[in-house]
Protein backbone atom coordinates (compact mmCIF):
# COMPACT_ATOMS: atom_id res chain seq x y z
CA UNK A 1 0.00 0.00 0.00
CA UNK A 2 1.10 3.55 -0.69
CA UNK A 3 0.07 5.36 2.48
CA UNK A 4 -1.93 7.73 0.28
CA UNK A 5 -5.44 9.14 0.35
CA UNK A 6 -7.04 9.44 -3.09
CA UNK A 7 -10.17 11.44 -3.96
CA UNK A 8 -11.77 10.58 -7.30
CA UNK A 9 -14.44 12.89 -8.68
CA UNK A 10 -16.45 10.80 -11.11
CA UNK A 11 -18.42 12.48 -13.85
CA UNK A 12 -18.57 14.74 -16.84
CA UNK A 13 -18.76 18.50 -16.37
CA UNK A 14 -20.58 18.82 -19.70
CA UNK A 15 -23.49 16.62 -18.56
CA UNK A 16 -25.02 19.04 -16.04
CA UNK A 17 -25.35 17.33 -12.59
CA UNK A 18 -22.92 14.61 -13.62
CA UNK A 19 -20.29 17.31 -13.07
CA UNK A 20 -20.73 17.32 -9.28
CA UNK A 21 -17.82 14.91 -8.67
CA UNK A 22 -15.33 16.94 -10.70
CA UNK A 23 -16.66 20.16 -9.07
CA UNK A 24 -15.92 18.73 -5.60
CA UNK A 25 -12.37 17.79 -6.64
CA UNK A 26 -11.84 21.32 -7.95
CA UNK A 27 -13.18 22.83 -4.71
CA UNK A 28 -10.85 20.63 -2.61
CA UNK A 29 -7.71 21.84 -4.37
CA UNK A 30 -5.71 23.69 -1.72
CA UNK A 31 -8.07 22.59 1.10
CA UNK A 32 -6.70 19.10 1.76
CA UNK A 33 -3.21 17.93 2.71
CA UNK A 34 -0.90 18.18 -0.29
CA UNK A 35 -0.12 14.45 -0.19
CA UNK A 36 -3.77 13.79 -1.09
CA UNK A 37 -4.13 12.69 -4.70
CA UNK A 38 -7.06 14.48 -6.38
CA UNK A 39 -8.26 12.87 -9.61
CA UNK A 40 -11.18 13.17 -12.02
CA UNK A 41 -12.49 10.13 -13.85
CA UNK A 42 -15.19 9.43 -16.39
CA UNK A 43 -15.99 6.29 -14.38
CA UNK A 44 -14.66 3.79 -16.90
CA UNK A 45 -13.86 0.71 -14.76
CA UNK A 46 -10.26 0.22 -15.92
CA UNK A 47 -9.38 3.83 -15.18
CA UNK A 48 -11.15 3.67 -11.82
CA UNK A 49 -9.20 0.56 -10.84
CA UNK A 50 -6.01 2.28 -12.01
CA UNK A 51 -6.68 5.18 -9.65
CA UNK A 52 -7.35 3.06 -6.60
CA UNK A 53 -5.40 -0.19 -6.94
CA UNK A 54 -2.75 -0.37 -4.22
CA UNK A 55 -4.04 2.73 -2.43
CA UNK A 56 -4.88 2.82 1.27
CA UNK A 57 -7.86 5.14 1.44
CA UNK A 58 -10.04 6.07 -1.54
CA UNK A 59 -12.94 8.51 -1.53
CA UNK A 60 -15.17 8.53 -4.59
CA UNK A 61 -17.50 11.47 -5.29
CA UNK A 62 -20.36 10.65 -7.64
CA UNK A 63 -23.78 11.75 -8.85
CA UNK A 64 -26.49 9.13 -8.42
CA UNK A 65 -30.15 8.66 -9.22
CA UNK A 66 -32.59 7.17 -6.73
CA UNK A 67 -36.15 6.12 -7.35
CA UNK A 68 -38.03 7.92 -6.00
CA UNK A 69 -35.46 10.67 -6.19
CA UNK A 70 -34.76 13.72 -4.10
CA UNK A 71 -32.31 15.89 -6.11
CA UNK A 72 -29.62 17.34 -3.89
CA UNK A 73 -29.90 14.65 -1.20
CA UNK A 74 -26.49 13.39 -0.06
CA UNK A 75 -25.51 9.77 0.50
CA UNK A 76 -22.46 8.07 2.01
CA UNK A 77 -21.75 4.42 1.20
CA UNK A 78 -18.95 2.07 2.15
CA UNK A 79 -17.51 -0.42 -0.34
CA UNK A 80 -19.90 -3.21 0.69
CA UNK A 81 -23.00 -1.03 0.25
CA UNK A 82 -21.67 0.27 -3.07
CA UNK A 83 -21.10 -3.26 -4.37
CA UNK A 84 -24.68 -4.16 -3.38
CA UNK A 85 -25.81 -1.43 -5.80
CA UNK A 86 -24.48 -3.53 -8.68
CA UNK A 87 -27.26 -4.45 -11.07
CA UNK A 88 -25.81 -7.76 -12.12
CA UNK A 89 -22.73 -9.95 -12.16
CA UNK A 90 -19.37 -8.24 -12.61
CA UNK A 91 -18.16 -8.19 -16.19
CA UNK A 92 -15.58 -6.24 -18.13
CA UNK A 93 -17.90 -3.78 -19.89
CA UNK A 94 -21.00 -1.71 -19.26
CA UNK A 95 -20.25 -1.30 -15.56
CA UNK A 96 -21.47 1.27 -13.08
CA UNK A 97 -19.69 2.10 -9.82
CA UNK A 98 -21.33 -0.80 -7.97
CA UNK A 99 -20.19 -3.27 -10.60
CA UNK A 100 -16.73 -1.70 -10.66
CA UNK A 101 -16.40 -2.25 -6.90
CA UNK A 102 -17.60 -5.85 -7.24
CA UNK A 103 -15.11 -6.44 -10.07
CA UNK A 104 -12.26 -4.87 -8.07
CA UNK A 105 -13.07 -7.15 -5.13
CA UNK A 106 -13.13 -10.20 -7.41
CA UNK A 107 -9.74 -9.20 -8.86
CA UNK A 108 -8.25 -8.37 -5.42
CA UNK A 109 -7.71 -4.76 -6.51
CA UNK A 110 -9.59 -2.97 -3.73
CA UNK A 111 -7.99 -0.28 -1.59
CA UNK A 112 -7.88 -0.90 2.16
CA UNK A 113 -10.82 1.48 2.55
CA UNK A 114 -13.30 2.84 0.02
CA UNK A 115 -16.08 5.30 0.73
CA UNK A 116 -18.48 6.91 -1.74
CA UNK A 117 -20.01 10.33 -1.20
CA UNK A 118 -22.83 10.94 -3.63
CA UNK A 119 -25.43 13.53 -4.46
CA UNK A 120 -28.73 12.75 -6.14
CA UNK A 121 -28.85 14.47 -9.50
CA UNK A 122 -31.77 16.10 -11.24
CA UNK A 123 -30.51 16.87 -14.76
CA UNK A 124 -27.97 14.82 -16.73
CA UNK A 125 -28.67 16.57 -20.02
CA UNK A 126 -26.01 18.07 -22.23
CA UNK A 127 -24.34 21.29 -21.17
CA UNK A 128 -22.31 22.73 -18.30
CA UNK A 129 -23.69 23.82 -14.95
CA UNK A 130 -25.36 22.07 -12.05
CA UNK A 131 -29.10 22.12 -11.38
CA UNK A 132 -30.26 24.33 -8.50
CA UNK A 133 -30.71 21.44 -5.99
CA UNK A 134 -27.28 19.98 -6.72
CA UNK A 135 -25.61 23.40 -6.66
CA UNK A 136 -27.24 24.08 -3.27
CA UNK A 137 -25.95 20.74 -1.92
CA UNK A 138 -22.40 21.20 -3.22
CA UNK A 139 -20.97 23.06 -0.16
CA UNK A 140 -22.20 20.29 2.17
CA UNK A 141 -20.82 17.63 -0.17
CA UNK A 142 -17.42 19.38 -0.28
CA UNK A 143 -17.43 19.59 3.54
CA UNK A 144 -18.28 15.88 3.87
CA UNK A 145 -15.49 14.89 1.53
CA UNK A 146 -12.95 17.24 3.16
CA UNK A 147 -13.84 15.76 6.56
CA UNK A 148 -13.47 12.23 5.16
CA UNK A 149 -10.03 13.15 3.77
CA UNK A 150 -8.88 14.48 7.16
CA UNK A 151 -10.18 11.36 8.92
CA UNK A 152 -8.48 9.09 6.37
CA UNK A 153 -5.15 10.86 6.89
CA UNK A 154 -5.49 10.52 10.68
CA UNK A 155 -6.19 6.78 10.34
CA UNK A 156 -3.20 6.38 8.05
CA UNK A 157 -0.90 8.23 10.44
CA UNK A 158 -2.05 6.08 13.37
CA UNK A 159 -1.64 2.86 11.34
CA UNK A 160 1.79 3.85 10.02
CA UNK A 161 2.81 5.09 13.48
Amino acid sequence: MTGRVVVIGVGNSYRRDDGAGPAVVEALSGQVPEETLLAVSDGEPGRMLGHWTGQDRVIVVETVHAHPGNPGRLHTLDAEATARCASGPASSHGLGLGETVALAAALDRMPLELVVHAVEGEDLGLGPGLSAPVQAALPDLVDRVATAVQLAHRRLRSRLG
